[in-house]
């Protein structure tokens, strides 16, 4: 005789809660609070700080005299406008690269716009871009060179106090780009060369001498260009459509000879090579044996010759040409100082004897550390989220697992702080994006909240996930909702059978594309699945591609190779399925998203509503692809917290 033989899933769920334990409310404020800072940085005599500060629906910049820690100078601009990169120039001049978001989820893209802004924050000027918009009330600030162009800096000429290299793209598809130096007092601008080839970026030598371009062809077959020096002719050295590989330079060596080239060979992770450019010979220096390079390593102080790479896999390491170099020897002891964390050199002073250094793992957001070089001694700084304690956070640990065709996959697992690991109510967390993206071994604020609550927390690297090398990605080509998803059912069949989810208390839950796999999960998985919360997500795959092709070509022609052809989505499009979803639904989206337009989440309802699946929404008008505000941020989670407690057990917000 079955227990409740009528109860539909989601209402047995909630009778089997009754005899649960109470947990303790999460407080959400420290987990809402934004960051104090997001990157910082050293300037090149070390007299200064610049940090770029989180500030809701933008980001700014500070500078710090690090004497006294005196604020010098400050700078932002308005809503969605964010500081997506930033250089010290000289001593103290620095140049801000701009960027538009519409939502905290949403990536940010680059507007193309160069600001100056001196150390003790005068001079503010829009050296190139559409804005003319000052840092006062009401000001006007107007570029010196009128043109509809992007701009991103190049090389910082550290030997011309003046001017600077900037990457030039004129406003239409597949421009040819150009090179022009900057004038960093006055943004006047005087051309250098040319891209032979469309949507060219461009590698400087040591001597400042342009000499690699990469662009893509028409059928957007990645080229390599390389010439000897100013005025040389363009020469071609790799045609992925010859040799099936990507090349992309990262480096020159201190004589300029040997070029450092990050390559691709679709079978195996990216390697590091070295690049003969009077030979044409390649020498292959490093390969991770799962994981692409995450960032590469360079000499400290100011020649910039490469000597390394960090790695992003089950543990963030760093591997080096040479184990004996002064990189490899200050790497190895910032580990043995701090260990169980991943240590990585933001910035150093010219001369290489001061170092900023970070310090993180999946607990801890983020501390930074002033170390003296020469006397091997380190200082702390200050930290992202000083209030967060990494203590009584959720314990991360990396999992392996291999889908159903083999295929390996790679993902991270958050246990509730104390928990034996075993039975526990589960949240299957899917990253957005979905291509490129990937999650990694780093402090998430989501799955520390969900960890907070009682969850067990899964995180998984689906194919067309970013790290694990291009032909990873290229697996989950016209794969949403397909092999993508199956990766993500596989993954949490695996949590089940390893004693970590309870079978009968799992939720999948996502952000983007992660809202799209959370409603695919319980579409074609009914019986696996207690509940879905999906957010600003996409769930109509034929009106997500329409909607792409109306942006631009490019975005045309990558819906098409990535995700499919509109007219023949139906399938794989939750909006279609709702009649196959039994476990209840949470909703939440901003009226002003741009990225996954709340048109998505309204026809999912709608579909819900009609198919009789239980569904909640949150919906707020003014918000993008992911909430800024704090009391709208604060309210999701409790929806979300309240939503998930009902059909899995876990604890609810304060």
């Amino acid at each position: 005789m079955r227990l409740f033989p009528r109860l539909p899933r989601w209402l047995l769920a909630a009778c089997l809660m009754v005899a649960m334990p109470a947990l303790a409310q999460v407080d959400l404020a420290g987990f809402i609070k934004l960051d104090s800072f997001s990157d910082i940085r050293l300037s090149p005599t070390g007299e200064y700080y610049a940090a770029t500060v989180p500030l809701g629906d933008r980001t700014g910049l500070v500078v710090l005299r690090r004497s006294d820690n005196e604020v010098t100078a400050r700078f932002a601009l308005g809503k969605d406008t964010h500081i997506s990169g930033f250089e010290w120039v000289n001593d103290t001049r620095l140049l801000l690269s701009m960027a538009e978001n519409f939502g905290m989820d949403d990536t940010p893209s680059a507007t193309g716009e160069i600001f100056g802004v001196d150390a003790d924050g005068k001079n503010i000027e829009l050296l190139v871009g559409y804005r003319a918009v000052g840092s006062g009330p009401g000001s006007r600030i107007q570029t010196r060179t009128q043109e509809s162009v992007a701009a991103y800096l190049l090389d910082t000429l550290p030997d011309d106090e003046h001017e600077v290299l900037i990457e030039v793209w004129p406003f239409h598809d597949d421009p040819y780009t150009r090179v022009e130096s900057l004038d960093i007092r006055n943004g006047k601008r005087r051309p250098v060369t040319r891209s032979p080839v469309q949507r060219g970026q461009f590698m400087v030598d040591h001597a400042r001498q342009v000499r690699f371009v990469r662009g893509y062809g028409p059928d957007n077959a990645s080229m390599l260009y390389h010439r000897s020096g100013e005025g040389a002719e363009w020469v071609l050295v790799n045609d992925e459509k010859k040799t099936r590989r990507v090349d992309i330079p990262v480096g020159f060596s201190a004589d300029n000879r040997i070029a450092y080239l990050r390559s691709d060979s679709r079978k195996t992770p990216d390697a590091l090579v070295a690049y003969d450019t009077q030979t044409g010979e390649r020498r292959p220096l490093l390969q991770h044996e799962v994981v692409d390079p995450y960032e590469v390593l360079y000499s400290l102080g100011e020649t910039g010759v490469p000597v390394g790479a960090q790695y992003l896999g089950d543990k963030v390491e760093q591997r080096f040409f040479d184990p004996q170099s002064p990189e490899a020897r200050l790497y190895g002891m910032l580990q043995s100082a701090f260990e169980g964390q991943a240590v990585y050199v933001t910035s150093t002073t010219r001369d290489g004897t001061l170092a900023l250094v970070q310090v993180t793992n999946g607990n801890n957001p983020g501390d930074f550390y002033l170390f003296d070089v020469p006397n091997r001694k380190a200082a702390y700084l200050l930290s992202r989220r000083q209030w967060i304690d990494p203590e009584a956070m959720g314990n991360v640990t990396p999992v392996a697992l291999k889908a159903r065709d083999g295929l390996a996959l790679h993902g991270f697992l958050t246990l509730p702080p104390g928990s034996d690991g075993k039975k526990l109510p589960t949240v299957v967390y899917v990253h957005g994006g979905p291509f490129g993206r990937f999650d990694r071994l780093e402090f998430d604020t989501d799955a520390q909240i969900l960890a907070k609550a009682g969850y067990a927390v899964l995180q998984v690297n689906f194919r067309g996930s970013g790290n694990y090398g291009r032909g990873f990605q290229e697996a989950g080509a016209q794969e949403w909702g397909k092999a993508m998803q199956d990766d993500v059912t596989d993954a949490t069949r695996w949590a089940v059978e390893q004693g970590i989810a309870d079978p009968k208390r799992i939720c999948i839950h996502g952000g983007s594309y992660g809202a799209y796999a959370a409603m695919m999960g319980v579409a074609r998985e009914p019986d696996l699945y207690a509940c879905a919360a999906g957010y600003v997500g996409v769930y109509d795959l034929d009106l997500m591609v329409r909607q792409d092709s109306r942006d631009s070509r490019f975005m045309s022609s990558f819906s098409s190779q990535w995700v499919g052809k509109a007219g023949g989505l139906a399938e794989v499009s939750p909006t279609r399925l709702a009649d196959r979803i039994k476990a209840p639904v949470f909703l939440a989206a901003g009226g002003e998203d741009r990225v996954a337009p709340v048109e998505h989440t309204e026809l999912m309802e709608k579909a819900l509503r009609k198919a009789g699946v239980p569904v909640e929404t949150l919906v707020y008008k003014n918000e993008g692809h992911g909430f800024y505000k704090e009391e709208h941020r604060t309210e999701y989670y409790r929806r979300l917290l309240a939503f998930l407690s009902r059909h899995l057990g876990g604890a609810q917000a304060r």
